[in-house]
């Protein structure tokens, strides 16, 4: 069986203080409401600055047992070194405390900037560096530079699959090469609703479905209307159930190849407006997946 988690980019937002999160809510129990509203939320300070294992186990601790976050990897790699020289830059990263989030540790999200076109030497090197696994997220980890080697940098509860997705934003990547390198490495491409502005591609090249939806109207502030939610319910259930829509928008003409289901992770990123908390909640709820969460957006703890 699939699963689903519908989310939020982020938690942190002034402007949904006093609306998605109720009045008289401290600020650091804010994960705590966000993420018992919603069933998965991605990490978005990694990507600005490595964090701590004394962090990420907060995090940990702050949520449900039944949830499950995605780390957006660092920038440093992706939009300042741009995939140069970055063995020790990525062994930072996992040792930065991310398998401090144990059981909960989700995809990780690698986003490229608009200005970053498509090498295929050094796609697929970077690919390749990449680990599959805790036990090879470790090793990686054991890498890095000294100054990062804190208590619990290593942790890790059990080992198990790592998952990756790449979220592109330059055309040269819309290209069956591109494609034909994600399937050989099971790596996502990010489905990315960016209100035009940058590619939107549906091909499946893992073993699951990564969205993100920045808003189809107005980037990071329109919210998505019942149509517009209605259809990525379809999507998300299609994908689900191991296969694609019939009018998915593909670079490769060619189907995925047919599994029983597919696990779905998908973040709204529309937080300007205080959108994507409440689009995200609609969307759990025409999934039938909202019954078991413990609140509701501007609600208070156990009120739902």
């Amino acid at each position: 069986m699939s699963e689903i988690r519908i989310g939020i980019s982020g938690w942190r937002y002034e402007p949904w203080r006093g609306d998605f999160y109720p009045d008289g809510l401290a600020q650091r129990r804010e994960l705590e409401f966000a993420s018992r509203a919603v069933t998965s939320i991605e990490i978005n300070g990694s990507f600005y600055a490595l964090q701590t294992p004394e962090r990420y186990a907060g995090w940990y601790a702050d949520t449900p047992k039944d949830f499950v976050f995605s780390v957006k990897a660092p920038r440093y790699i992706t939009h300042v070194r741009r995939l140069r020289d970055i063995e020790t830059p990525l062994a930072n990263f996992f040792a930065s405390g991310i398998f401090q989030l144990k059981e909960k540790l989700g995809p990780i999200l690698w986003q490229f900037p608009p200005s970053f076109s498509f090498d295929a030497a050094q796609f697929e090197h970077f690919l390749g560096l990449l680990p599959h696994t805790t036990s090879e997220g470790q090793q990686c980890a054991r890498h890095c530079d000294p100054r990062r080697r804190h208590p619990g940098y290593l942790a890790a509860a059990d080992q198990r699959a790592l998952r990756h997705a790449v979220e592109i934003r330059h055309p040269s990547f819309v290209c069956a090469e591109f494609v034909a390198l994600l399937r050989r490495h099971n790596v996502a491409l990010v489905v990315a609703d960016t209100a035009g502005k940058w590619p939107y591609v549906e091909d499946v090249t893992s073993d699951f479905v990564y969205l993100r939806l920045h808003g189809d109207k107005q980037l990071y502030a329109s919210g998505y209307s019942p149509a517009a939610l209605r259809r990525w319910q379809q999507r998300i259930e299609s994908w689900s159930h191991g296969g694609q829509p019939e009018d998915a928008q593909l670079i490769v003409d060619q189907a995925p190849r047919k599994r029983a289901s597919r696990d779905v992770y998908c973040y709204f990123d529309n937080d300007i407006k205080v959108r994507a908390p409440y689009d995200a909640r609609a969307l759990l709820e025409r999934l039938g997946l909202a019954a078991a969460l413990e609140t509701a957006p501007g609600e208070q703890l156990g009120a739902a």
